[in-house]
């Protein structure tokens, strides 16, 4: 490295060198580092310099780091080891991800008792009793007896005025709304049918067989299809791939397959009907032309692209199946079991006050320097009253 900088400066046309050495007087009692942006900078714009760097990488490509390249041939043996050790690491760490979907089932199992019954309470087939109905209040959302009562009168009268509704309307729709990653999928006509969603359900693959979780979505008799369930199911591997044992990460989403919608007669919303006029050349007479396109919709979720078995695919299927597998992955680890967190706003809340601590971190930090600066007998307000641009925060 010692020689290249010697060829740099060497390099560098006496109009150069003045440059610099005017920068370094100019600059003379300023941060050291400001100091070595500016000349990285002016050493940078010299082209001379650039082609010497240039051909000093060239000498660099494939090979990340000389370091491995300069071990002697018995050390580079004894790494070869090591990574071997590391393939076996992955296999191991595969199998561990083998028995946590084996106890995904397992627990599986002993949740759904719980979200039946909270299934049964939306759709009002279970009334919850007044036990199961009371909620006590964090402290500093307590509210005075006063207070309690004259709520409890309002809502009367708010009950009163409206029809007694049955279960808990809307509440995967209310849900699907308060989800960025899923409300960005609704269209204005996906939300008279999802009014008629009333469950959201996970089923594990068996054991021994191979891993895949299936999404169930249960809805009410309703006039826009004749299915009651509507299915997608995710294949998954939890395996190093051969070529690239070491990228292995835990089970990764393979492929997914939905489910055939049996829309009734003039109400599919993932189609829609657009009319063209076309001009006969000859003629000039004009025609309208009928044409059924793709709709964007919710529903659309069922019918994901097809991976063929070379298992290549265009960059936009690419992209559709990528938003798949993570949409698919939340409904099955965030929404299903926290359902009414969602309903109610919470678990959105809960995301943001994380962000907000840590700005508020961030903030404190930035407080604490400035105090320390006021508080340093050397500290020049006025120097740092216009910062270089790269210090400026973006």
């Amino acid at each position: 490295m010692a020689d290249l900088d010697n060829k740099e400066q060497a390099e560098l046309d006496p109009a150069d060198m003045e440059d610099v050495e005017e920068v370094e007087e100019e600059e003379t009692g300023e941060d050291v580092n400001s100091k070595e942006r500016q000349l990285t900078v002016q050493m940078m714009q010299n082209p001379q310099i650039l082609a010497a760097l240039q051909e000093r990488l060239d000498g660099l490509v494939g090979s990340p780091s000389g370091y491995m390249e300069s071990l002697p041939k018995v050390v580079k043996r004894r790494v070869n080891a090591l990574k071997n050790l590391q393939v076996k690491c992955a296999h191991i760490e595969a199998k561990f991800y083998e028995e946590v979907h084996e106890l995904e089932r397992k627990y599986a199992a002993l949740y759904q008792p719980l979200f039946d019954k909270r299934s049964e309470i939306i759709k009002a087939v279970y009334e919850p009793t007044d036990e199961e109905c009371e909620w006590k209040q964090e402290e500093e959302e307590e509210l005075t007896e006063e207070m309690k009562e004259k709520a409890k009168l309002e809502e009367e009268k708010k009950d009163e005025e409206k029809e007694d509704p049955k279960g808990i309307p809307e509440f995967w729709l209310t849900v699907f709304k308060n989800v960025d990653l899923l409300s960005e999928m609704l269209q204005e006509h996906d939300e008279p049918i999802l009014k008629h969603l009333q469950d959201i359900k996970v089923k594990f693959s068996d054991a021994g067989q191979p891993m895949s979780f299936t999404l169930e979505f249960h809805f009410e008799p309703n006039d826009f299809f004749t299915n009651t369930v509507l299915t997608k199911t995710y294949k998954m591997r939890s395996e190093p791939d051969e070529s690239d044992p070491f990228s292995f990460d835990g089970p990764e989403i393979m492929g997914c397959t939905g489910c055939t919608i049996d829309w009734t007669k003039g109400k599919n919303v993932t189609l829609k009907t657009i009319k063209k006029k076309q001009k006969h050349k000859g003629r000039g007479t004009v025609r309208t032309v009928t044409k059924t396109v793709p709709n964007d919709s919710f529903f659309n979720f069922f019918s994901p692209p097809e991976v063929p078995e070379s298992g290549e695919l265009d960059e936009d299927s690419e992209a559709v199946l990528a938003a798949d597998f993570e949409i698919g992955h939340f409904i099955r680890e965030r929404i299903v079991p926290r359902a009414v967190l969602y309903f109610t706003g919470e678990a959105i809340e809960d995301d943001d006050d994380d962000y907000d601590e840590e700005g508020e971190e961030a903030d404190d930090e930035e407080g604490e320097e400035e105090a320390d600066e006021e508080n340093d007998p050397d500290y020049e307000p006025k120097k740092d009253a216009n910062p270089p641009a790269e210090c400026k925060q973006q």
